[in-house]
């Protein structure tokens, strides 16, 4: 069994794998603040409750967006289970050809979510991953991951709406009963999911207007499920599309047994 962890902006979310079956998922808020102690304390008391024996773990892998939580993390999950874990980052063996203007740049979740859609769905490959941002990323014929699009995620977005103004509220993110509402909070709903679908829709048509050919599109993140089901284009939801990259990338990077 191996560890998978990846830290996103909001949330630090966990999985136990088993031969490629998710036994256990887990989540933590991200907390930049957290020492190497506190999130040792943390991971201790979430993997005792789920009956996971850190010492038993046969390793780790690691993706992060927060630099700041990383090495604090390393240092725990090195603490509990006396192994570094393998962070996605230059020098990892990937299969992918990163093809963008600085390969370094590139987030540790796009390359896990590329391989994940590559190795489970199929190239091309058009990747939307649905968090505190949204990231919509393509992987050509070839196997090449050659960018994408980012932009706010949409909780992000409407609670700044509602933080910048003075008469609009805080609201849930589920869709209303028609897109044409006729109260306020509707018609946020109906701007956040209908508008969010067919944002999703307008760049799948641009980026397969690009390439010259139809491309496999799988969405993962939070929000996802909320909005796919009503986007126009046929779109595979995948909650746990980076656990599955993230035990691609450990199986091929594996630590040597000598």
């Amino acid at each position: 069994m191996i560890l998978a962890i990846d830290v996103g902006n909001t949330n630090i979310v966990l999985g136990c794998i088993e031969k490629e079956e998710i036994v256990t998922l887990m989540r933590l808020h991200t907390d930049e603040d957290s020492t190497d102690a506190e999130y040792t304390v943390k991971l201790h008391q979430l993997l005792s409750f789920h009956g996971i024996d850190c010492k038993a773990l046969e390793g780790s892998i690691l993706s992060s967006v927060v630099p700041a939580v990383t090495e604090p993390l390393k240092r725990a999950i090195k603490s509990l289970t006396g192994s570094v874990p393998l962070v996605v980052g230059p020098g990892m063996k990937t299969g992918l050809n990163i093809r963008v203007d600085d390969p370094g740049t590139v987030a540790g979740d796009l390359i896990v979510g590329g391989v994940a859609a590559m190795n489970h769905y199929g190239i091309p490959a058009i990747i939307i991953d649905m968090g505190t941002a949204t990231t919509v990323t393509v992987l050509d014929r070839q196997g090449s991951f050659i960018g994408g699009v980012i932009y706010p995620g949409v909780k992000l977005s409407y609670r700044a709406l509602a933080s910048g103004t003075s008469l609009l509220p805080d609201i849930a993110i589920v869709p209303p009963e028609k897109a044409v509402s006729a109260n306020t909070v509707d018609c946020m709903r109906s701007g956040a999911v209908f508008g969010t679908a067919a944002m999703i829709d307008g760049l799948i048509d641009r980026f397969e207007a690009e390439l010259g050919y139809p491309c496999n599109v799988v969405a993962t993140g939070g929000l996802a499920s909320s909005v796919v089901p009503y986007c126009s284009h046929e779109i595979k939801v995948d909650d746990h599309l980076l656990m599955k990259g993230l035990n691609d990338l450990f199986q091929k990077n594996r630590p040597s047994e000598s």
